[in-house]
Formats: C-alpha cells, structure tokens, sequence
C-alpha cells in the first residue's frame, strides 16, 4: 500500500481538541471535541441532526483503514442517490480490468488511391471512443489534433479529397444520451451527447461580452466560428444596477443555438453549449481544418449512419492513427472536473474491451459496461444484486448505491494488489483547497492538501467520499451521502466540511 501524506501541522492544527462551532460558523458552540471515539461519534451526530435535516436522509460511513475498524456508520445500506460519486465506481472498474496505460487509438482510412497528389475516394476517420480530441482543458488550440492530422496527409502526398470525410461511430449504440437523464439539461456541457467519435467534448464555446446599454452583447465561439451551428444572438447588454442571466437554447436534435443572455456592459462569460450528432461536429470540422490547412476537400462531412452503404473493412487503406494519453491521465480529468463525458465514454470502453459472461446481444453499449464493471466491484464486496448503476457519470436520478457499497469500492482501491492502480486512482481525486471540484472546500488547516475526495451533486443529493489522514496520522476512509434535502446544497456542503474536518482532528 502507498504511503498516506501526513497533514502538515500547524499551530492551529496542532490544537487537536476544537469544537464544532470553530469549525463552522453558525453551528453550536458547546460541541464536543475529537480525541476519543466516543466524542468523534457524539460529534458526527451532532452534525446530522440539525433541524435543517429533519427531512433528510444521511448515508455515513467512517473507516480506519490501517485496522478496518468502523469508527462511525449511519444509514450505511439505505440506497440513495450517488450522483457524481458513481464516477468512483467507473474509474476503479476502468483501472482495474483495463489499467492505467490504456490508450485509445482513433484511425483515419481511405477507400481509395493516392494519385498525383488526389486521393481518389473517401476519407474515413473510425472512433473507438477517444474523450480527449479536441481537450478541452488544456491552453492549445481545440483543432491542433486535426492540423497535426492535415499536416500528416499532406506528408503522405495528398493534397485533394476527391471523397467524402466519413465519420465511423458504430464502435458504440447510437444511444446518445445516458438512461434517465433530464431532457431539460441537453444543451448544457455536462449533458454532452455521446459518441464513438468526439470533438471538444461535443460542445461549442461561447463568448459573449456586454457592449453599450441596451445594444446586443458582442458573440463569438468556438472552434472558429464554426458553421455546424447556426447562432441566433438574442442576448442585450443591460444596466449594472439590474440583474444578469446568462443563458442558451438549443432545441432538441437541431443545431439552432440562441443566445438569451443579459450581460453587463464590459462583463465577459464563457459557456459550453452542446451540439447534436457529435460524429457530423467532428467531420464537420475536421473538413474545416482540412480546407484551412490547404487540402482541398471536395465531398461533404458524413455520419457514417446516412451512408446507405457502409465503406467495407476489407478495402480500407490504413493512413494513420492517433492514441489518446494513458488511462491514468484521462481519470485525472474525469475525477477532479467531474466530466460526465468522459465517464459515459469510459463505461461503454469496458463493455467493448473486457466481454465477461452474461452479456446479451440486445444489450446497449452503456449496459454491457455496467455489467463488466460489476466484475471489479464484486470483487470489492459490493453487494451487486442490490446496485443500481444505469449510467457511468451519476447524471441520472435512478442510481442507487449504499455508504457501504462505496466505503467497500474505497477500501478495495485503497489496498489494490497493483500500487500503479492504488496511486492512479488515489491521483485522480480532486485535493482540499488546491483543485477540481474542491479548490474551494477545505482551504484551512489541517484539511488543506490532506483530503482526497469525490463531489457529487444533484437537485436534492449531494455526496463527497474518499480519504483524509487524521491528527495522528492514520488513513481513513469516509462515505457522506445525503438525500432528499430541501435546505440549499452549500449548507450541505458546510455540514460535509465540518464532518471531514472532525476526522482531520480526530486523534486516535
């Protein structure tokens, strides 16, 4: 096992003994202090049973790891909604069966000759699942892969496309959305639609800028301003004493984007909207770029699904191909930002490279990956007939685990027989006060760089699980699940940083 980092301990860490009150502002002050289990629980307790929660349903489990003993549980095999912390789920099965040097190969073909420098026929470019073409979260342009790709062509001889630029996404369904999801959150990032082909994470960039009172806000997106949607600016720049709303539409299954926002003048927002078919968005712009890196491209971008004849296997000529970084990279975005993109990616990737007994013909690419990801969480004791796992991110409202199925997946991990799957998901996590999704939780001593940990939010759930090391230096595990709250999600949030600061102090 990897060793655990030892908080740093401060003056004010090295209090050990603090009530409630000091932690949370606005709590009782006559709280218990830490040093003893007893008081640990008594503490716990305290927290989860504020009037605010009378209504709500806690799911907590804490484990010593260095001994498995179980220091507090509440509600540990009630199901509830896990939200975002089912990526922990997707992330240990992926680690596990697939490891963390697994890469994803995208590859380009052609169906025709190479003449005197014009390629007599299509280009086919076959998706296996790549999230990261087109990262969105790096600093280099979202079409770098594309020029590197046009440069790589032109390498080859080739300065016409006489053909077609063919998408081929048939590695997955045609299923682009996960089941249960709400149809009111499509055209928002974190709803991106799913494909065996994917650009910039099948969404646009917009970036609107106030202009003068009462004129329309300044737009533009990207990649470049691309026609494969057509923009409708609706938006108005208004007065700084009024409020804002930034806001999109986009209609289902069409590319019609309008821009609805009000804007203060001089204020910027950036926003990613989704598009719909992302395999026509990659062709579309790949042709783009094509075009702009001076091959001339005489057919049009294609979904290989409007082909009433696919292009045979058997007669595709191999012209390059492009591999993904390593798994344990990949996971690091997934985890800490919280991707739902790539998690659905990721959970579709298993069902296709580790087939496992049981799988059925008729079964969807997303329920062949929930079923061989079952493998590895059987593996790590959770119970699988009681389960509810229908997508790879969390986005639905019909998932459904225990805080004992996710302590069981944690301690798995954490005592993984592969150290390079143990460090890789321990990596993965967002850190206390430092970045993703906790950059701004847990920025005091001694939670500072000590908590490891998976957020999880829904209307009406919020999760964090993962790890933090207390006053003495012990590792722990940690599972909060709350359901069915009606308070706001931050006084949810205040609650978890207040029971994870307790097992920061906690010193036994």
């Amino acid at each position: 096992m990897f060793s655990f980092p030892r908080p740093r301990v401060t003056g004010f860490a090295a209090l050990y003994i603090v009530t409630i009150g000091a932690l949370l502002p606005g709590l009782s002050m006559a709280q218990p202090a830490t040093e003893s289990r007893e008081a640990l629980q008594a503490a716990i307790h305290q927290l989860l049973n504020e009037d605010q929660y009378s209504n709500a349903i806690w799911g907590v489990k804490v484990v010593d790891l260095s001994t498995s003993d179980v220091l507090f549980a509440r509600h540990t095999n009630k199901s509830m909604m896990p939200a975002s912390n089912a990526k922990l789920y997707t992330t240990a099965a992926a680690l596990d069966q697939l490891g963390p040097d697994f890469q994803y190969e995208t590859t380009l073909y052609s169906d025709g000759n190479i003449t005197d420098g014009i390629l007599d026929g299509n280009l086919i470019v076959r998706g296996s699942g790549d999230p990261t073409i087109g990262d969105r979260y790096s600093d280099d342009d979202p079409t770098l892969i594309f020029r590197n790709w046009a440069k790589a062509l032109k390498d080859l001889g080739i300065k016409q496309i006489a053909g077609d630029i063919i998408g081929d996404d048939d590695l997955f369904d045609d299923l682009s959305l996960g089941y249960g999801w709400s149809w009111d959150d499509e055209p928002y990032y974190y709803s991106a639609e799913i494909s065996a082909l994917t650009f910039y994470d099948n969404s646009i960039r917009f970036i609107i800028e106030g202009q003068q009172e009462g004129m329309p806000a300044k737009l533009r997106w990207d990649p470049f301003n691309t026609s494969y949607v057509d923009v409708v600016n609706k938006s108005m720049t208004v007065p700084p004493d009024s409020s804002d709303d930034i806001d999109y539409t986009r209609p289902r299954n069409f590319n019609t984007i309008e821009a609805i926002s009000e804007i203060y003048p001089a204020e910027i927002d950036t926003s990613y909207i989704t598009v719909s078919n992302p395999t026509a968005y990659f062709t579309h712009v790949l042709r783009e770029v094509l075009i702009q890196e001076g091959i001339v491209v005489l057919g049009r971008p294609v979904d290989v699904d409007e082909l009433s004849i696919k292009p045979s296997k058997k007669a595709l000529n191999k012209l390059l191909s492009h591999h993904s970084p390593p798994l344990s990279e990949m996971i690091v975005i997934l985890n800490k930002e919280s991707q739902n993109l790539y998690a659905e990616l990721l959970i579709r990737t298993l069902g296709i490279h580790m087939p496992v007994p049981g799988l059925e013909s008729d079964d969807s690419s997303a329920e062949r990956g929930l079923k061989v990801a079952n493998e590895t969480h059987g593996r790590a004791r959770v119970d699988t007939s009681r389960i509810k796992l229908l997508d790879g991110s969390g986005l639905s409202r019909m998932n459904l685990v225990t805080a004992d199925m996710t302590a069981n997946l944690l301690a798995y991990m954490w005592d993984h027989k592969d150290t390079r799957v143990q460090q890789a998901y321990y990596d993965s996590m967002p850190v206390g006060g430092v970045d993703g999704t906790l950059e701004d939780r847990f920025r005091r001593s001694p939670t500072y760089r000590n908590v490891r940990a998976k957020t999880g939010t829904l209307t009406g759930a919020s999760a964090l699980s993962g790890y933090v090391s207390s006053a003495a230096g012990t590792p722990l595990l940690f599972v909060i699940m709350c359901n069915n709250y009606t308070v706001k999600t931050s006084a949810v949030r205040r609650t978890q940083n207040a029971l994870v600061t307790l097992l920061a102090r906690y010193r036994q």
